[in-house]
This record gives C-alpha cells, sequence and structure tokens, in this order.
C-alpha cells in the first residue's frame, strides 16, 4: 500500500446593539499593556517593522503574562455573551444524538477491520479491531485512560496494521501537540510489544508481508545548539522488527543514504509492495504536492541493503500513485492542469515510456488506489466527487455510481490510509455531502455499493428543511470562483440574515461538500453558512490552484471579497450582519480579506492562522512551507510573502471589524506567536472600539487531537461571539 503523510432585525437595532456592546467591552480593561520589543529589518530596499518580535518567546515572563491574561479576559468576556449557554447545549445536543462516530477505517484481506471510534459520552477517539464486518469490536487503544491518570487530553494520530492485522503500529501525543510516539499493540491480546519510539511525528508506518518487519519515519533528535528550524528537517525511514530493541533500527531510505540527493528539508517515506516484488522510497518536499520516488527489489530492502533507483523527479509533475502487478500508476498534471493517470512498468522504469491509461477530461483527477479487481480514481466534478475504476487489462474508466452526491477521500491526507487494499476489491469510502451526515460504504464496480453499518444513523444525519445552493461568483478579474451557500429552507433575502462565510484557499486543497451537525445549531440561530473555493483551491485543478499561489495568492482574499459582496448584493445579509472564518493557513485568507477590505465585515474568526507569514519560515514547520508561500531570502518570494502577511499590513488607525483569536498554545504547524503578535498590533491600531479578543487553550495545538468537550466549548464560543458582534437578540451582554 502507497501511503503518504502529510498530517448571525431591523437595521437600526443590529448598529446599536452592536455598538453598545462594543463600548462596554472597551471600558472592560485589567489585561497588562503589550510588552513591546520592535525589531526593525529591510529586505530587498524595503524596510519592514516587527513591534512585538519579543513574542516569538512565549515563555518570556512579561509575554506568558499577557497572553495569560488576554486568554482570560476573552474567555471571560466570551462566557457572559447571555445566548452562549444555550448555544452549548444546543450543539451537545446535536452532538450526542448520534450514538458513536466513526473515523479511519482501514479494511485487510482476511476481512479484519480496524478503526476509530468515539461514543456519545466518550472525549476522544479509541482504537478498536474486529473480525468482519458483523464481528464484535475489540478496544485496542484508550487516549482517556492516560488523560485520566495524567490529567492531559492524549490523542492517536495515526495508526497502520500489519497486512494479517496481528499488530498495529500507532501514534500517541499530549495536549495537541502531534508530538506523537510510536507504539506496537498485540491486536489479539491488547498486550503493547516492545518499547515506545519517541520522534515518530509523520508515522509514514508500512509492514512486510512477514507481518513482523515495519518501516517508520523518524525525525532527528534535537541537540544543544540546534535550530529550531532543523527540527523537521533530515528525518530518515528506519526499519525494525516488531519486538525488537530500538537498537536494532538501521536507516533504509533518507539523506543518511549517500547519493539519492534527497535534500536535508525533504521528507522520506517506504511503502512496501504487497506482492513481495518492489519497495518504493517516496519523498516529499514539504508542502508541495509533486513527488520523487525511488524503486528497490523488496529483498534488498528487507535484508537491509536496498538497491534504490529513481523512476520518478518532482518535474514529472505526480501527485499520487498506486502499485499493482508490476506497473507503477501516477497522477500527473504534467502538460494537464487536470490531470491524467500514467502506467510505468517497473521492469523497465522509464517515464518517458509511461503510457496513458486515463487520459485528461474536463473531470479532475484527484487520486488513485488500487484494488485487486482495478484501479479505483476519485475525481471532481466541481466540487463534487465522483468514482470511477479503470480495469487494469484497460478500456474506459466506468463511473461507480454513489447514493449520494457528495465527497469521499480514497486516499487520507493526513495518514496516508487508502481506502482500497490490492488484494480485496473495492473501496471503503466515508461518503457524505452538504446535507448528510457521513456514512461508510464499500463501493465495488462489480457489487456495487452497500452502507457497512459502522456508521450508526442519527436523527439529525438528513435535516429535510436545509437547502444547498451552488452558484459562481464573478471576481474583479473575471474568474468565475464557486460558492456553495447553506441556510433553512424559506430564509428571506432582505440583508438581516447573521452569514458566516468560510475559505481556505491554500496548497491546492478545495472544500468539498461535508456535512457538520454542529453546523445545525447556526441555522437554529436563523444563519446562512458559505463556503467559498477562491483560487489557491485545485476546485478546477493546477492553474486554478498556481492562480492563488505565492505571487498570485493576492487572488485568494480577492475572489473572497468577491465572494462577501455577492452574499450582500444578493440581500443574504449586509456588512453588519457578515462574518468570516478561516484557520490555519485560511488565516491568511481572512486576515487579509479583513486588513483590506475591513469595512465590509462585522466579525472576523481567526482560528491558528498563519499571520505573520514573514517569519514563518524561522520556525520548525515553516521550511516545509517554503514550496507553497515562498522565502524572504528572494526578491519574489518576500514580496509575496509581505502581500499575504495580515501582521504587516495592519494599518494604525483603521476601524477594524470585531476579531476573536483562537490558538492551542501547543501547536507545531503554526506557532501561536501568529496570532499573539497580530492580536497586539490589532488592539493597538483599531479604532472602531470592537472587540479583538484572543482566546488560548493551554492544553491544545492546531486542532488535531482536540476533545469532544474542547470542540463543543471552542464552536459556542465561535458561533456565539459571531451572534454578539452580529447585534443579534440573545446574544447581547
Amino acid at each position: 500500500m502507497l501511503q503518504t503523510f502529510r498530517r448571525l432585525r431591523s437595521l437600526a437595532f443590529a448598529i446599536a446593539a452592536t455598538s453598545l456592546a462594543a463600548n462596554a467591552f472597551a471600558q472592560d480593561g485589567g489585561a497588562p499593556p503589550a510588552p513591546s520589543k520592535s525589531v526593525t529589518e529591510t529586505f530587498f530596499g524595503t524596510t519592514v517593522e516587527d513591534p512585538y518580535r519579543n513574542f516569538e518567546n512565549k515563555d518570556e515572563p512579561a509575554v506568558a503574562a499577557w497572553m495569560k491574561a488576554q486568554s482570560d479576559r476573552a474567555h471571560a468576556a466570551l462566557e457572559r455573551i447571555p445566548g452562549r449557554s444555550a448555544m452549548l447545549q444546543s450543539l451537545a445536543k446535536y452532538d450526542a444524538a448520534v450514538t458513536e462516530r466513526v473515523a479511519q477505517v482501514v479494511r485487510l484481506p482476511n476481512d479484519r477491520w480496524f478503526l476509530e471510534r468515539r461514543s456519545a459520552t466518550a472525549n476522544q477517539f479509541k482504537l478498536f479491531g474486529r473480525d468482519g464486518l458483523g464481528g464484535s469490536d475489540k478496544l485496542l487503544v484508550d487516549p482517556e485512560l492516560l488523560e485520566k491518570s495524567t490529567g492531559k487530553p492524549h490523542a492517536i494520530n495515526w495508526f497502520a496494521p500489519s497486512h494479517d492485522g496481528r499488530i498495529v503500529a500507532y501514534g500517541l501525543s499530549k495536549q495537541g501537540s502531534e508530538e506523537a510516539v510510536l507504539h506496537l499493540v498485540d491486536a489479539k491480546t491488547g498486550a503493547e510489544i516492545g518499547a515506545p519510539i519517541s520522534r515518530a511525528n509523520y508515522g509514514a508506518v508500512d509492514w512486510a508481508q512477514d507481518g513482523k518487519t515495519f518501516v517508520f519515519n523518524r525525525l532527528q533528535e534535537m541537540k544543544p545548539g540546534m535550530a529550531e528550524t532543523d527540527k523537521f528537517q533530515d528525518s530518515q525511514v528506519w526499519m525494525l522488527r516488531a519486538g525488537e530493541p530500538e537498537s536494532k533500527a538501521r536507516v533504509v531510505f533518507g539523506t543518511a543514504l549517500k547519493g539519492l540527493g534527497i535534500g536535508a528539508a525533504e521528507s522520506p517515506a517506504v511503502s512496501i509492495g504487497y506482492d513481495g516484488r518492489w519497495a518504493f522510497g517516496i519523498v516529499f518536499n514539504g508542502t508541495q504536492r509533486e513527488l520523487t520516488a525511488f524503486v528497490s527489489p523488496q529483498a534488498a530492502l528487507l535484508a537491509g541493503r536496498p538497491a534504490w533507483k529513481k523512476i520518478i523527479a518532482a518535474s514529472d509533475d505526480v501527485t499520487g500513485l498506486a502499485y499493482h502487478g508490476d506497473v507503477l500508476y501516477m497522477v500527473s498534471h504534467k502538460g494537464v492542469s487536470r490531470s491524467q493517470v500514467l502506467a510505468l512498468d517497473l521492469k523497465k522504469p522509464d517515464m518517458a515510456s509511461a503510457r496513458v491509461v486515463v487520459p485528461a477530461s474536463d473531470r479532475v483527477v484527484v487520486n488513485i488506489a488500487a484494488a485487486s479487481d482495478g484501479l479505483y480514481l476519485e475525481t471532481r466534478d466541481g466540487n463534487v466527487k465522483k468514482l470511477y475504476r479503470q480495469a487494469y487489462a484497460g478500456g474506459p474508466a466506468r463511473e461507480v455510481k454513489l447514493p449520494v452526491e457528495g465527497s469521499f477521500d480514497i486516499v487520507d491526507s493526513e495518514s496516508g490510509v487508502a481506502a482500497a487494499h490490492p488484494r480485496v476489491p473495492g473501496v471503503v469510502i466515508l461518503l457524505q455531502s452538504w446535507i448528510r451526515a457521513p456514512q461508510i460504504y464499500v463501493a465495488a464496480a462489480d457489487s456495487g455499493v452497500r452502507n457497512t453499518g459502522l456508521q450508526p444513523a442519527g436523527p439529525y444525519d438528513a435535516p429535510a428543511d436545509i437547502v444547498a445552493t451552488e452558484v459562481k461568483v464573478k471576481a474583479a478579474d473575471g474568474a468565475m470562483v464557486p460558492l456553495s451557500i447553506l441556510h433553512k429552507k424559506g430564509v428571506v433575502l432582505d440583508g438581516n440574515n447573521p452569514t458566516l462565510l468560510y475559505g481556505y484557499a491554500s496548497y491546492g486543497l478545495t472544500e468539498e461538500p461535508y456535512f457538520s451537525v454542529g453546523r445545525l445549531a447556526w441555522f437554529d440561530a436563523g444563519g446562512v453558512y458559505a463556503v467559498a473555493n477562491p483560487r489557491g483551491s485545485s476546485v478546477y485543478g493546477e492553474d486554478w490552484y498556481r492562480g492563488g499561489y505565492q505571487a498570485t495568492k493576492p487572488n485568494t482574499w480577492n475572489d473572497f471579497i468577491a465572494c462577501a459582496e455577492y452574499l450582500i448584493a444578493q440581500k443574504y445579509t449586509r456588512p453588519a450582519r457578515l462574518g468570516i472564518f478561516g484557520g490555519s493557513a485560511g488565516g491568511i485568507l481572512v486576515g487579509r480579506a479583513m486588513t483590506t477590505r475591513p469595512d465590509l465585515f462585522a466579525a472576523v474568526i481567526d482560528a491558528v492562522g498563519a499571520n505573520d507569514t514573514l517569519r514563518f519560515e524561522s520556525t520548525p514547520n515553516g521550511v516545509p512551507n517554503i514550496p507553497e508561500f515562498g522565502s524572504v531570502k528572494t526578491e519574489a518570494g518576500f514580496k509575496a510573502l509581505l502581500a499575504m502577511s495580515t501582521y504587516a499590513n495592519i494599518k494604525q488607525g483603521t476601524p477594524y471589524p470585531a476579531v476573536l483569536f483562537m490558538h492551542g498554545v501547543n501547536d507545531p504547524r503554526v506557532e501561536v506567536w501568529n496570532t499573539t503578535k497580530t492580536a497586539a498590533r490589532l488592539m493597538a491600531a483599531t479604532t472602531s472600539g470592537k472587540p479583538v479578543l484572543m482566546r488560548l487553550d493551554y492544553d491544545a495545538g492546531h486542532g488535531i487531537g482536540n476533545t469532544k468537550k474542547q470542540q463543543l466549548e471552542e464552536r459556542a464560543d465561535f458561533y456565539s461571539f459571531l451572534l454578539w458582534q452580529m447585534g443579534v437578540p440573545g446574544y447581547q451582554p
């Protein structure tokens, strides 16, 4: 199995209510002043001031005290919102209506299944195994036991069972840190095997057919004197037999093997072919989608002497792989924006001789997975996914009709787990839409599509009173931007609806139809929810992605602003009742939309946002993101990063909207100072009198592995803040 890792009534009332609330808040002080220590730098003739550079040391006493005081102030302000308690109860009601939630399902050839499941009364997902769909679950890993013993929340970051299902490798981390420790568990007895192995953040585990030998990516050990930016560099792939001590592990792929040309900032992984013939070395250049690949006879790898041969270069524009019967299948966008599928004979692995098996068309080929009965294709038509099967013998790819028009993934982007196994027919997919909750199906060309029954249905899984409308919005330069608009039936287009506009627009990730039971609480409050796919996503393929990338990044927030203006023009809402939300790289989108058009929005939610892009590459996770955003070490990169920096584009004396920043202090992907610096600068700059709140969670990180309680509390604060700032009755202090 080839694996990857990439881990809201009248206008007068609304204005008056919001203004009074803001003024009341502005008089509520109590937090110490921000301890500014400014640094000025010059890049290619441009001077940049960084007034809160000292915030990058969150342990500095004055900074730590300010962070804690501001976070306490934010939590207190949010808890004072009158409707928050009712909102939290509503969210909890919807969440608890389903007896359990299932995630990350893996099916093995012997009808052995593994899955993560969280009951309605549990706070965290647990790992289970079962024999057959009708079998009984056996609990293998329970992170809640660790929370009870340590007082700190823990989460399973990834898991990978051996092909025979006897052993499961899994990564466990605490407090949202994603600092995963690799463990092995006997799937029959539940006993731990061997000693835990640290620095297994990426996991990227795969198993040999003997069910004992496994490979995994491990970060290098950080030693005194090493720079923080070294953390994710020079990781290696190690091989070990289950139960053997860590000292027996040997490096089988990575920079430690000379002559392969792997860069220090690149991340290696190894996939072991299901049939014993080949092993594949895959190299990822940070967040770059195009990969590099090597092949070795599998016997040589298992003997500890891999004979790697490079077969795919990054310039081949390959973004997905699947293997079956001496043939490597590849998704490539080289010369074709919407991608096609190529086949490479591994007995003569020359890319020049690769043949086209699924030619490019109007549909976007997203990914592929190899099953015993054929190659399955995940494609996108607009933002709706379709499933196709391509027979290994050739002929046209044929659509597998699905019961719901929506979205699914056949390769999990975080864990690399594939929906198919080359010894089993069909694929296992989690299928959902804007108005249909996820269900888990087995889909095969010859046996049809059947619901596994793994995910129990809930009373709110198919709300009949919610509608989803797909439109295209004309951007300033004429580009047509897809926008999905969700609301209750019968919504009145009078400009009075509390409306939330969401977007991401980075890394080529597309916002596809997905169901959120928590979103129902927003609809109950009269809200409209809109989701945009600006350039920077890949809803229309590679060209659309590259249209919001590095130097073209301004297209992302200009497209987003056009979507906001459309919602106002069509009288879904008006600026006093329009909020925007983005997280992580989506923080660039909403932050720059806010700083470009502060008059357009009532409130902004910035969650774990990458707000200070000029300083991002100085962080451990910044180096892997250089391919996406650029580097200040080049003039073109500096200009692009300056343009996309929310922090650098905050202007003194500007009436900014209300802003709620949310961040986990232990975030390994976007350092928390991206939020603290930006919040401090915005607090000092804004003249609107509207609140700038900074909600921190000291037991969380980037949101990965957050407990149910953390998620519900965060969402209640999120919605209540918006409704407060939009002047909605029942939410005014």
